[in-house]
């Protein structure tokens, strides 16, 4: 029986569902792919020929809804929810990311899905962060509700994502050399593409396998925020450094004197109270082990910094 990716054409279900096409894990026929746009039904379409089945649904539709774009599959990769909004000024239970992800859950018992496959995110649970509470209310749901196979997936901090993290940093026009974060400390960051194939492999093997287990999937090498200002400093061939400041001072300087918008920077700046704790600087091996078993090697941080600077 089928696979649903739920998300399968955003980054890491794209990632993901290439690994296992690309590696022979699976075959598209056996792939159910949820999207939510025609736009991302246009970036499926190689694999809809390949016999991919692709169906409609998003996080606003109905429970049926979901059944519907579900049923006949006895696994879930359900990748979480990209609606922060919600989790703004501290959302109650139930009410942040999470009830999307309850959404497509209880569905899933609904139709008789037997594994669910949650990418979680590789922060600490419970976390000092906001950016990981919706996942700490999944990851509880899974270990309470699910009366069925789980695993979780706590996915690295993507190495695509260091202007995020680094003082959101314009990548195309940012002219600053001193770049304001309310923390600093290693991260593990790993690529979309290295997270893509090592998920794949855990989808593809057989459920015993990863059932009732959590993993990160972070490379070893890690690397501060200072660190990565280094590599953008060497590839625009200019000084850019960190200057670390309180909290506070974070959110006043971003929407003061960046004009970015409050409700998001507040939920944002708790992310470098975690990261000062060494959240994010993850040890754990199987990212590697499962690339390696591919012949493969993470991408290095330095080689994506220069290829988005280009």
């Amino acid at each position: 029986m089928p696979l649903a990716i739920v998300g399968a054409s955003g980054k890491l279900g794209f990632a993901t569902l290439s690994a296992l096409l690309d590696h022979g894990l699976l075959l598209a026929s056996d792939l159910v792919l949820t999207t939510s746009s025609a736009n991302g039904a246009q970036k499926l379409q190689d694999a809809a020929l390949k016999g991919a089945l692709i169906r409609h649904v998003n996080w606003d539709d109905s429970q049926s809804a979901w059944e519907a774009a579900l049923e006949g599959c006895d696994k879930l990769f359900l990748i979480s929810s990209s609606r922060i909004q919600k989790d703004f000024g501290d959302a109650p239970p139930g009410h942040g990311r999470e009830e999307d992800h309850f959404k497509a859950l209880e569905s899933a018992k609904v139709v008789g899905v037997e594994h669910v496959y949650y990418s979680s995110l590789a922060f600490a649970n419970p976390s000092k962060s906001n950016v990981m509470t919706a996942h700490e209310r999944t990851e509880a749901w899974l270990t309470k509700e699910w009366s069925g196979r789980y695993t979780i997936i706590r996915e690295g901090l993507y190495n695509e994502s260091w202007p995020l993290y680094l003082g959101h940093y314009k990548v195309t026009d940012d002219e600053r050399t001193e770049i304001p974060i309310a923390g600093d400390s290693k991260i593990s960051w790993t690529s979309i593409a290295d997270l893509g194939t090592a998920t794949a492999m855990i989808l593809a093997a057989p459920s015993e396998d990863w059932a009732g287990k959590t993993c990160y999937l972070s490379q070893s090498q890690a690397y501060s925020q200072s660190e990565v200002a280094g590599m953008v400093a060497k590839a625009k061939g200019k000084e850019i450094h960190v200057n670390v400041i309180s909290r506070d001072e974070h959110e006043a300087y971003y929407t003061q004197q960046r004009g970015m918008e409050e409700p998001f920077i507040k939920w944002w700046s708790k992310t470098y109270d975690a990261l000062r704790d060494g959240e994010c600087h993850i040890q754990d091996p199987t990212l590697e082990l499962l690339l390696g078993k591919q012949g493969l090697k993470p991408k290095h941080m330095e080689a994506t910094v220069a290829e988005m600077l280009g």
